[in-house]
């Protein structure tokens, strides 16, 4: 049985909470953030405090957090507050070890497209230029800032509105669509660890937006309390309409695999239960109710 360590924020330093909550609120995607200051210096820096939050208007928002050990603020934060601009750039896997060399602290002034290695590009809407190497980049004006705090590790949540965006044509699909796979995106996670999104790391997960499943509470009993079946098998399960009608079980029943299943009464119960789980594996819904509920 999971046993659980609790812990309350005031009980321990800020930087202790910061690891806890970096480790498990995961993984971030990152906003590769160029501005630039009311002279013009360019400034280049990565965080992975940022999300979108809309799409009518499109929002974008990151935040600059102060910094624990000194409560000092980025340069970032401080270009923003003078220029009201930013362009959010997407790291993808073939800049990440550029994108981390960037979060170097330099001097305020020190251009860090030009330490890292990485091509400006011209914006069309606003001052900052883009990453021209990111797969994408959203052109933004910032409609407001909001301080959560003024000690180390508070945040500065940066409302960015998108004026507009830009997309490698590498990363679409025939029509037109970001194809994940070859956008090929990475994730903050905690310490000095990320993910890449590609290979086995990703998978579908089929949303319930135009159906709605039975839920796991309408399943029979031996199905929902399984000694065999995930809490991930269940929520699968329990995204079918409606469960097959007895003409189709008895139709099912007639396959070899089942007809093999049903030689062996004493262990039948968990052998469908097992098939069932293959079949869940290769997104088959039908055939692992069918299997399923062969023995009800």
């Amino acid at each position: 049985m999971a046993t659980f360590k609790s812990v309350n924020p005031k009980d321990v330093s800020t930087g202790a909470f910061h690891h806890y909550m970096l480790g498990v609120i995961a993984p971030r995607p990152i906003a590769f953030a160029s501005t630039v200051d009311s002279e013009g210096n360019v400034n280049l820096s990565p965080y992975s405090f940022f999300n979108a939050f809309g799409s009518n208007p499109p929002i974008l928002i990151f935040s600059p957090a102060r910094r624990v050990r000194d409560n000092t603020t980025k340069h970032t934060l401080q270009n923003v507050l003078e220029t009201k601009e930013v362009v959010i750039n997407i790291v993808n896997y073939p800049i990440v070890e550029q994108m981390s060399l960037s979060s170097t602290e330099y001097d305020k002034g020190v251009n860090e497209f030009i330490k890292s290695g990485l091509t400006e590009e011209p914006s069309v809407m606003v001052k900052p230029p883009r990453v021209k190497e990111a797969p994408a980049s959203f052109e933004c004006i910032v409609k407001d800032v909001i301080e959560t705090g003024q000690e180390g590790g508070a945040g500065n949540l940066i409302i960015c509105e998108v004026v507009l965006a830009h997309f490698n044509e590498n990363i679409l699909d025939e029509e037109g669509k970001v194809d994940t796979i070859k956008a090929d995106l990475v994730g903050r996670m905690g310490a000095n660890w990320y993910c890449r999104a590609n290979g086995e790391a990703l998978f579908e997960v089929a949303k319930p937006i135009r159906n709605k499943g039975i839920g796991v509470d309408l399943m029979p009993e031996v199905v929902r309390n399984s000694h065999i079946l995930t809490g991930n098998n269940l929520g699968k399960l329990g995204n079918i309409e409606q469960l097959p009608d007895q003409a189709a079980i008895a139709k099912f029943r007639e396959s070899q695999e089942i007809q093999e299943l049903l030689k062996d009464e004493a262990s039948l119960e968990a052998n469908l239960h097992r098939l069932a789980q293959k079949y869940l594996e290769n997104n088959q819904l039908n055939e692992a109710w069918l299997t399923l509920l062969q023995k009800i």
